[in-house]
């Protein structure tokens, strides 16, 4: 039987709370455990497509939803440590699994018989009785179906199922190369005079790098955000800015085998083909159709909107910033190597206050604290540390989240430091999603698993990490994502917590940002490291004036990046995808002096997989919800009022995808917002910074 080939601890998670044991998974047996479980879920998957017994939603769907159960358990680990703690032998099963695991799900999506039993359903759904979060279910089964190509000729199915298959390897290539050349560079500083203008921290983690990556002596550079953003902000060497910003931004282009452009050009042909195949005129309108955006118009229409006047504003800040360099004698332009280190200056100038003295009253344990504080205080939910089970890496945090009658709602793990062994970003997943199904071995429903993952800069033994606020909003935006898996009530699962619209996806972890800022949980949870002294007031003041400074420079790097994944995505053909950043970057006015976020070679969210293809753009989308979603507490008066928060939980975190994103929004807000609402919290008048590092 296949599964004698499966390593019971890959699938039964028999650890705290069923947990899965960690330390009984080994590299090596991923390759037959996903063998066996493909077997067993193809063989699963027959089974109802021959069931003599006319199609109903228990013996179709629901029989669906709970299949493949072991195959889920083992790609949940997979994936996982493939992201946050890889290593050649994952990757190299990574290589191979990828492309395994969509010929798999593409015999299962073509499978004729099981589809005719599926559209059965779905054409007579207005007879069957069906509940909101039924209907929902079953039209996502359909138009999973018919969006891999159900209703194609036979010809065509197996062409689309190639392209899935090419895809998915392009996919796992791609992210890997952005990987070993975040791992092949950095720049080890020795000499005092390398070191001018770091601050302590920044020295310490630098430090803490060094020794990471087996230099006994020094302090390093690495291409991690944590440590490359910061070291641009405050280096007084100009030269060291400018070879460490052109090693992070060439990052996948730098040729050899390590370079992406040859897969984005193949990717995007590949996609373009994928989205004709199935009728489509181009990707973008494939990919939002099943969005709240719906169209490509609807996308570019809003990012155009915001564009031009991030663009206005991105130049009267470079004009100051031009203003500073020539008042400190320099006779260079704005370069972007340069934008961060003289817009921290102009910060301290105008608001008197720079990031290393708000550093120290941005401990990452505070934050942790202030983050479980807040959703205790909106959401009802306790969260409790167990000190002694372990997980996947040494440095993740296990937590139990409690409702508020003593239930145990979910399992957290925080994995917040980083290495290199993990990629870059950060991210939330799920080893499980929460649902109230039956399962096969008996089991009513499941708790979710929740993990949330980020490459914040790992101090020295025995001193504590400390955030910038930008990490901070980076820490809260992820768990804004948690939340939406942790307090989930459905019951099925492919509509458990995130399992939304992808420009709805964004909404909770972006809303969630909001109360990091709140006036009493900053003069709660900044406190002094070395003192323990909450952040003055007249600190906390400036902090909170300055929200909206820089914010044309953050909203032109984000802006910029969506508008080219939009044109990568609308046209048709391809060839030179260089070409066509540079056309339109020229095309929009992009400031010399600012770079996208993410340029194509490293454009993870886009080509390390689809699910942000035709889709970056969603951040924004979800950011005109998050900021008339916010203004519903502010209205009431109290950023915590309970009848609002009630709202909130009910019609947002809880409910999953089981409701359209519209109903379920207007549900709690009573009515759609307008971008204005966005444009009124960005400033435009005053922009606030797009944050959170997943973006």
């Amino acid at each position: 039987m296949p599964q004698l080939h499966i390593n019971p601890a890959l699938i039964d998670w028999n650890g705290h709370q069923g947990l899965p044991r960690f330390d009984l998974v080994k590299d090596e047996d991923f390759a037959a455990a996903f063998d066996a479980a493909m077997a067993k879920h193809d063989a699963e998957i027959d089974a109802i497509a021959a069931n003599p017994e006319a199609p109903t939603m228990e013996n179709t769907v629901v029989a669906l939803e709970i299949a493949g159960d072991e195959l889920s358990r083992i790609s949940a680990l997979f994936w996982n440590k493939a992201g946050a703690h890889t290593n050649d032998v994952i990757q190299a099963l990574e290589r191979d699994i990828a492309p395994k695991m969509s010929r798999h799900y593409s015999r299962f999506s073509m499978n004729e018989v099981l589809f005719k039993r599926v559209d059965d359903l779905w054409a007579k759904r207005d007879t069957l009785g069906l509940s909101v979060e039924e209907g929902r279910v079953l039209e996502r089964h359909w138009k999973g179906f018919v969006r891999s190509g159900a209703q194609l000729a036979k010809p065509e199915q197996e062409r689309l199922a190639a392209i899935s298959e090419r895809l998915a390897s392009l996919g796992a290539k791609f992210g890997q190369n952005v990987l070993a050349d975040e791992k092949a560079w950095d720049l080890v500083l020795t000499d005092e005079a390398d070191l001018a203008g770091l601050p302590p921290f920044l020295r310490e983690a630098m430090v803490s790098a060094a020794r990471d990556r087996g230099h006994e002596t020094g302090y390093t550079v690495t291409l991690s955000r944590s440590i490359i953003e910061p070291f641009l902000t405050f280096t007084e060497r100009r030269d060291l800015r400018e070879q460490a910003f052109r090693a992070w931004t060439a990052r996948g282009a730098n040729g050899g085998d390590t370079d992406n452009l040859a897969i984005v050009r193949e990717t995007l042909a590949l996609r373009a083909e994928r989205a004709k195949l199935l009728g489509y005129d181009s990707f973008a309108a494939f990919k939002l159709d099943n969005t709240m955006a719906k169209t490509p118009e609807a996308v570019n229409g809003l990012l155009m909107a915001v564009w031009e006047k991030a663009r206005k504003r991105a130049l009267e800040e470079e004009a100051s910033l031009a203003g500073l360099i020539a008042e400190e004698g320099g006779n260079h332009e704005v370069m972007p190597w340069d934008w961060r280190h003289y817009a921290e200056k102009l910060r301290h100038r105008t608001f008197n206050f720079s990031e290393s003295e708000l550093k120290p009253y941005l401990q990452l344990e505070k934050i942790i604290e202030a983050c479980f504080d807040v959703a205790s205080r909106v959401f009802g939910i306790r969260a409790t540390e167990l000190k002694d089970v372990p997980a996947y890496h040494p440095d993740v945090r296990v937590f139990e989240i409690h409702d508020e009658d003593g239930t145990l709602k979910a399992l957290f793990l925080g994995d917040y430091f980083a290495r290199s062994s993990k990629r870059s970003g950060a991210w939330m997943s799920s080893f499980q999603s929460q649902h109230k199904l039956t399962l096969k071995n008996g089991a009513e429903g499941e708790i979710p698993i929740i993990y949330n993952v980020c490459n914040f800069a790992k101090p020295s033994a025995g001193k504590p990490a400390l955030l910038s606020i930008d990490d901070a909003r980076t820490l809260f935006h992820e768990f804004g994502h948690a939340l939406h898996g942790m307090l989930s009530d459905v019951t099925y699962p492919s509509v458990a917590g995130t399992g939304v619209a992808r420009d709805f996806v964004e909404l909770p972890s972006q809303l969630y940002e909001h109360w990091l800022t709140v006036p009493e949980i900053l003069q709660k949870y900044a406190v002094h490291v070395d003192t323990g002294a909450p952040m003055p007031k007249e600190l906390l003041d400036k902090v909170l004036a300055a929200r909206t400074f820089n914010a044309g420079f953050a909203t032109v790097e984000f802006t910029s990046s969506a508008l080219v994944d939009m044109a990568f995505h609308t046209r048709t053909s391809v060839e030179e995808p260089m070409k066509v950043q540079a056309e339109v970057l020229e095309g929009i006015g992009m400031p010399q002096s600012i770079v996208m976020r993410h340029a194509t070679p490293h454009f993870q969210h886009v080509f390390s997989g689809d699910g942000y293809s035709a889709g970056y753009y969603s951040y924004m989308w979800s950011e005109v919800l998050d900021a008339d979603a916010f203004a519903a507490f502010e209205e009431a008066g109290d950023a915590f009022d309970p009848v609002t928060a009630r709202k909130l939980k009910n019609n947002i975190y809880s409910v999953g995808g089981s409701i359209d994103p519209e109903d379920a929004y207007k549900a709690f807000r009573g009515k759609l917002p307008d971008p204005e609402a966005m444009l009124r919290k960005k400033g435009l008048a005053m922009l606030e910074e797009l944050s959170g590092s997943d973006a």
